[in-house]
């Protein structure tokens, strides 16, 4: 018998990316393909819908041919994305208008307004298990509406990114549940919509616009014959549910049980975990439902996390990029030849702004002479480091049995020095998965629970997922590390009141 394979999709702020496994999850092929983030206004945070369709088909063929399989063996197709953000389509399937990327603040207004509202509290905040943030279809419906009446009279569905490319390989509409959870839409507790939740938002006339609610592990359609000769996937292979970035990763990270905390490490600073008991709280993220019976996933996030790093490379290393091969490992080697008491700097990862600091921005503190590149990098490392441990922190709040050791995925995996930082700053054994796309894995095993290989996600893990490695802290470090991170969070407070003034003092 053929061995037999499933594959998984994954449609992140800028990259596309499309991966084969076997039923042990070894990856045998992936490709990835980026995409333009367009900007028109500030705030805004866009992206060409056909574009977005194009480089999809791309990398599921660019897989497939790698891979050197028959795509009859591929059994089952899932997909994954970004949360919030908004695709809108016409009758005919086409875009309404660009796709808007969960960083986009045009919509930040919209959130004041409500979260000044003691009805938010008091009624929505238990029925959503969630707070409001600009990026998501929320307060970016009530947008539209207010300054774009015509794209939402035009609009025949409104989907979460994962799901239009769902819509687009099997030409069915849903909105899948994982990823509905998070978006402030639906009554997380009865994991369905509300009619007078979505009256309180002002969005009760785009009601039918919503498709109907799917389960992660569930058949949500099949590959489309034209589908099938544009990307080289078999006509009829089914194409199951899938399931939010956040959950896909925590899948991926070989979550298998209650109470451990999973950090990802991405454009968002991602830290979750488990429980049978779904927790409402003002101050928290979010609580989402996580694809099986009666297991929730409990989120704390902001865009705050590795993708810093990247904006200072595209920004102040350019030529260094083009000149030095692998820009990554210079940075690495830059932060490696300085030492975490050599200075003081520190960096507030806010370039892409943050939902639990209000009117945030990003800016380094403590600069003078002495300070090299290497410095910025390491305050750059550092920062990014603490903004995980400022949401972890909020975790151990609610559930003080949390794990001591932490299981990390993303960006930041790719580098040891960073790894050994993260390790120093939270004094906790990291463990690092032998996974290197977790956003496609995770998502492919909800393909492998729906075509019956596995009984539900947390089976799949267990059979897919494994520790490759982990890292010790250097207890040397940890009285510099408590020092910084207590100097980071007492200039957190202190920056508060300056940065509400520049937000309302200055036009972007």
């Amino acid at each position: 018998m053929k061995d037999e394979f499933v594959m998984g999709i994954d449609n992140g702020g800028t990259l596309t990316k499309a991966a084969i496994y076997d039923r042990s999850g070894r990856a045998i092929a992936s490709a990835s393909k980026s995409t333009k983030m367009i900007m028109p206004k500030a705030l805004h945070t866009e992206r060409d819908i056909d574009e977005l369709w194009a480089a999809n088909i791309e990398v599921i063929k660019a897989a497939i041919a790698q891979s050197g399989i028959d795509p009859a063996q591929i059994k089952g197709v899932a997909t994954t994305g970004h949360g919030n953000g908004l695709y809108l389509v016409d009758e005919n399937g086409r875009p309404v208008r660009n796709g808007i990327i969960s960083t986009d603040g045009r919509a930040k207004e919209y959130v004041e307004k409500w979260q000044r509202a003691p009805a938010f509290v008091e009624e929505i905040l238990p029925k959503t298990m969630q707070s409001v943030w600009a990026g998501q279809p929320v307060p970016l419906l009530a947008w539209l509406k207010d300054n774009e009446p015509e794209a939402l009279e035009r609009t025949r569905y409104i989907f979460m990114i994962k799901d239009l490319i769902r819509f687009y390989l099997t030409g069915e509409a849903f909105l899948e549940l994982t990823d509905i959870s998070g978006t402030n839409l639906i009554n997380v507790g009865s994991r369905d919509f509300d009619d007078t939740l979505l009256a309180w938002w002002g969005l009760a006339e785009l009601r039918d616009k919503f498709p109907p609610i799917s389960l992660s592990t569930a058949r949500c359609g099949a590959i489309t014959p034209s589908v099938a000769r544009l990307t080289g996937l078999v006509a009829g292979t089914p194409v199951s549910g899938g399931g939010v970035d956040i959950s896909a990763s925590a899948i991926a990270s070989g979550i298998h049980g209650l109470n451990k905390l999973a950090i990802i490490t991405g454009t968002w600073s991602i830290n979750e975990y488990v429980t049978d008991v779904p927790v409402i709280d003002k101050n928290l993220f979010m609580t989402s439902i996580y694809p099986i019976d009666d297991r929730w996933l409990v989120t704390e996030a902001s865009p705050t996390s590795a993708s810093n790093l990247e904006w200072f490379i595209n920004t102040f290393m350019e030529n260094e990029r083009e000149q030095e091969g692998d820009i990554y490992a210079l940075c690495n080697a830059l932060v490696s030849a300085t030492a975490p008491d050599e200075s003081q700097l520190l960096f507030f990862p806010f370039v892409f702004g943050s939902n639990s600091i209000p009117d945030a921005s990003a800016g380094f503190i403590g600069v003078n002479s002495f300070h090299k590149r290497g410095h910025f990098l390491r305050a750059i490392y550092e920062g990014v480091a603490f903004s995980h441990l400022y949401h972890a922190e909020r975790l151990r709040t609610l559930n003080p049995q949390l794990s001591s050791t932490i299981r990390i995925a993303g960006g930041v995996t790719y580098s040891d020095v960073w790894l050994q930082i993260f390790a120093d700053v939270f004094q906790a054994t990291l463990e690092i998965v032998d996974v290197k796309e977790h956003g496609t894995l995770g998502t492919a095993m909800t393909a492998a629970v729906m075509v019956g290989w596995f009984d539900d996600v947390f089976a799949a893990a267990d059979r897919m997922v494994g520790v490759a490695r982990t890292i010790e802290p250097n207890p040397a470090n940890a009285a510099v590390y408590h020092d910084k991170y207590r100097l980071y969070k007492t200039l957190l407070a202190e920056m508060q009141s300056p940065w509400k003034y520049y937000s309302q003092h200055t036009t972007h």
